[in-house]
């Protein structure tokens, strides 16, 4: 029997819980999350509205740049994206998002995100600049 991914991130993000993000895998420096595209996901065109898949994207970058077996005393937060858009999507399709590890120096990171519908077509790329910074009170 395979064991639910779960990740500390995921509590409580309410951006995540509208979006209705499902996890399918969290490890250190890896996440793959998926969410279905409902009608209040897009735009005046019939597409996902930008921000929304920006949303998505930027969610599976918290998750793979945050260790799910973090203690805590850490946090990873965004220093800068840039996003691409590729393609259209429709009410209904499913959305999946991976990330991974690109370089890391020091505290400083450089994160990959590829969101595709679940056929494989590429809907956009999205890069992340990320630097780890200490919880206070942690």
């Amino acid at each position: 029997m395979t064991e639910t991914p779960h990740h500390p991130a995921l509590v409580g993000d309410r951006v995540a819980r509208w979006l209705g993000v499902t996890l399918e895998a969290a490890e250190k420096d890896h996440a793959r999350i998926r969410m279905t595209l409902g009608e209040e996901h897009h735009n005046a065109f019939g597409m996902a509205h930008g921000g929304v898949v920006f949303a998505f994207a930027d969610c599976c970058f918290a998750l793979t740049c945050n260790d799910p077996a973090s203690d805590g005393s850490t946090l990873t937060v965004a220093s800068g994206v840039d996003v691409n858009f590729l393609s259209g999507t429709r009410a209904g399709q499913t959305l999946v998002a991976e990330g991974r590890l690109v370089a890391a120096a020091g505290r400083s990171a450089v994160y990959d995100i590829t969101v595709t519908t679940d056929d494989g077509t590429l809907v956009a790329a999205f890069r992340g600049r990320s630097r780890t910074v200490a919880v206070k009170g942690a």
